[in-house]
């Protein structure tokens, strides 16, 4: 599937987006306005529009986890950093701001002002907690 105004879909459409590495079903990705806060950030995007990471193919699957250690290791090149944050965001209420699959993959340095504060660490601030009603699983 391809979706004519989806910047993944399109990932030559952007002169800024550079494709580091690719496979036949995935690529990723980096651009260098974003180096500016986060550092050597990039993503893994499968070519096919899959909207979430639900979606994957297996071998998009397989894909994805070759690019992630490829960009390891050119990453592990690059940069001097201590760790690393890997994730999905999905669906909007999830973060997801974009609806083709992503995976951010972001270097993460020790002298960094939120050093040590993982994908977590924002959605499980106190002023994050849902309304005293308790809710009861859905049923269908």
């Amino acid at each position: 599937m391809y979706v004519k105004d989806c910047p993944y879909c399109n990932l030559t459409a952007d002169p800024e987006q550079q494709i580091i590495f690719e496979t036949e079903t995935c690529a990723y990705i980096q651009k260098p306005s974003e180096q500016r806060v986060l550092e050597g950030s990039g993503l893994i995007v499968p070519k096919r529009h899959a909207v979430d990471v639900f979606a994957l193919t297996e071998e998009e699957w397989r894909d994805t986890q070759e690019l992630l250690l490829k960009a390891k290791a050119y990453l592990e090149e690059r940069y001097n950093h201590e760790g690393y944050s890997v994730g999905w965001n999905t669906g909007e209420v999830g973060g997801q701001s974009i609806p083709h699959a992503h995976l951010h993959v972001i270097p993460r340095f020790a002298d960094e002002p939120l050093a040590g504060k993982g994908i977590r660490y924002w959605i499980k601030q106190q002023e994050n907690r849902r309304g005293s009603t308790k809710m009861s699983p859905k049923t269908n």
